[in-house]
């Protein structure tokens, strides 16, 4: 601590927000010279110490909820595409097969933040890993997830790998593989999606066609240590793709972790937006989440858990309302002895 105070802003707080000049001058670093020795000794507010707004908005998306994620700015491009060309041929795919609620039926899709559907998710999540490869910024890797240096399998890597870009049907099958075999849940697909973007901020690379099967690998294995209670071990997935040994796998994930600088924990707040965002591209994209009627049976389940809600915010209100009254009480007993003496 010494003789000064420190401001919030450090060189290490995230390795991609990038300092100038004019934002150290917006968050000044206060010390004890500054201060008149009549005040004390001055201790900076925290609301003088947060960053400034549009600091908070090139921040790191896997770090910060008001940050945009990557995928979906990713996809914006293909997506406005997409609909100049319905408007120019008059189309609108996926409308005519998109159920709909009416007055005699109502439509639900059983995906929620807390327990999304398994198979969307993970469509969605290739997707945006998917657009993360087509629209690339550059081909910055590292030898430790080159599949060539690396090989998942035994068979001969061709000589174009690195040059012809996957298709989401590939990510898809590969993602959905590992999944499936390891049992993982839907909610560590949207973890794995975290930590992938947030390898590609912190170690400055890119996602390309060398090297997207080892990033996915080692974010699904890093997402379901981390979010499993019961965590796949690295063994396990060398079962599942029979030519890795435990040494890579191991190498892999020591590499990984030393990249996110041993940054793994996600957020509520993130996790929500990651979700939603996820369900926003596949909005974009058509790709609808399975949808059911309501039945009688689940509308009593919905309402036993709206009225299980309700009753617990009664309670809390009322505990609210309680320490409420027991302050003005005590405020009032305190003007009263005031008064009397």
């Amino acid at each position: 601590m010494g003789g000064s105070v420190s401001c919030c802003i450090s060189p290490r707080e995230s390795p991609k927000i990038h300092r100038r000049g004019l934002e150290l001058e917006e968050c000044p670093i206060t010390t004890t010279e500054d201060v008149s020795e009549d005040t004390g000794t001055y201790l900076q507010h925290i609301s003088d110490r947060e960053l400034p707004d549009e600091l908070a908005q090139e921040a790191n998306p896997s770090d910060h909820p008001r940050a945009s994620t990557l995928f979906l700015n990713k996809s914006q491009t293909d997506v406005r595409e997409k609909r100049k060309s319905n408007y120019m041929n008059h189309t609108s795919p996926g409308l005519l097969t998109k159920k709909f609620s009416s007055c005699s039926t109502i439509f639900l899709d059983d995906s929620t933040v807390s327990q999304p559907n398994l198979k969307s998710t993970i469509k969605c999540v290739a997707l945006a890993i998917y657009y993360h490869i087509k629209n690339r910024d550059s081909n910055r890797s590292l030898d430790i997830f080159d599949e060539k240096k690396h090989p998942l399998s035994r068979e001969k890597v061709p000589d174009d790998y690195s040059v012809i870009d996957p298709e989401h049907k590939l990510i898809y099958r590969f993602i959905r593989t590992l999944f499936s075999s390891a049992q993982l849940t839907a909610e560590c697909a949207i973890v794995t999606l975290v930590y992938l973007e947030r390898l590609l901020t912190y170690a400055e690379i890119d996602i390309c066609p060398c090297n997207w099967k080892r990033i996915v690998l080692g974010a699904i294995l890093l997402a379901s240590k981390v979010w499993d209670d019961q965590a796949v071990w690295n063994v396990d997935y060398c079962q599942i793709l029979k030519d890795i040994t435990v040494e890579d796998m191991n190498e892999m994930e020591r590499h990984f972790l030393e990249l996110l600088q041993f940054n793994i924990n996600v957020p509520a707040s993130v996790y929500a937006k990651y979700y939603f965002d996820l369900r926003s591209l596949a909005d974009d994209n058509n790709l609808s989440f399975p949808l059911e009627p309501l039945s009688t049976k689940r509308a009593q389940k919905l309402e036993a858990i709206s009225r299980l809600c309700e009753d617990k915010y009664k309670d809390l209100s009322k505990s609210a309302m309680r320490r409420s009254v027991s302050a003005d009480n005590l405020v009032g007993i305190k003007t009263s002895q005031a008064v009397l003496s």
